[in-house]
């Protein structure tokens, strides 16, 4: 028996990074993971690699700008399943990096809606799907810049530690009057396209590959965590 045999699991940014090898790690436990990314041809790769294993997936291409793609993706799923049983939000936008007196509105705006305001449509949209499992979680990862603010991350520091509040507050909101638990994940430097534009002269061997952190993430999904659990993925491969 795997982990998750019989379970249905959305993992947002499934095109690639931590998003695609979470959703792989999860198929291979045994649930049926929907892929949702902008990318429709990545997405599809990574469908591929899970079917090639022997595992089940269902691409859902989606755009977090767009609430009503949300809805449309939300009542989607609804129409085929009883209920969700693990959400990964792992999909966000890293802004330019720039002070901030420079951050330039529309670039701002972008950031806000993709890692704030599409994080509370999933909340709401998700929420009842996820309190008809009968052991419902939901992972969000977060950044250290969110707790920690450094120079020239405001925009993205900013978008996601709204973020992060809203699901800490939706964490305590839930906990006591239903099965739904959150995991509040850090993944730590990773070997991921985001890093690698915010951190261009870096040698991407020196940082741990996002598999590393996709184990740690199915691990703790399959074990009875204290709800909001906090954690920080620091070792590398």
């Amino acid at each position: 028996m795997n982990r998750f045999d019989g379970q249905v699991a959305l993992v947002t940014g499934a095109s690639g990074g931590i998003g695609a090898a979470a959703a792989q790690a999860l198929a291979r436990e045994g649930a049926h993971v929907i892929l949702t990314g902008r990318d429709t041809k990545k997405l599809e790769t990574v469908e591929q690699h899970i079917f090639d294993a022997g595992g089940a997936a269902t691409i859902a291409p989606v755009d977090l700008t767009d609430g009503d793609s949300i809805a449309r993706l939300a009542n989607a799923v609804a129409g085929r399943w009883p209920a969700l049983d693990i959400l990964i939000h792992s999909a966000a936008v890293l802004p330019e990096l720039t002070s901030v007196t420079d951050i330039d509105q529309a670039v701002l705006t972008r950031a806000l809606t993709v890692n704030l305001l599409a994080t509370q449509a999933l909340i709401a949209r998700f929420d009842p799907l996820l309190r008809r499992s009968a052991d419902a979680r939901l992972a969000f990862l977060t950044t250290s810049v969110a707790t920690q603010p450094r120079a020239y991350w405001g925009a993205y520091a900013a978008s996601k530690a709204a973020a992060e509040v809203l699901i800490d507050c939706y964490a305590q909101e839930v906990r006591n009057i239903s099965k739904v638990r959150v995991a509040i994940i850090d993944p730590g430097a990773t070997r991921t396209a985001m890093r690698a534009r915010a951190y261009p002269g870096e040698d991407p061997q020196t940082v741990k590959p996002p598999e590393v952190v996709a184990d740690r993430l199915i691990a703790i999904l399959g074990e009875q965590f204290a709800s909001p659990h906090r954690e920080r993925i620091n070792h590398s491969s």
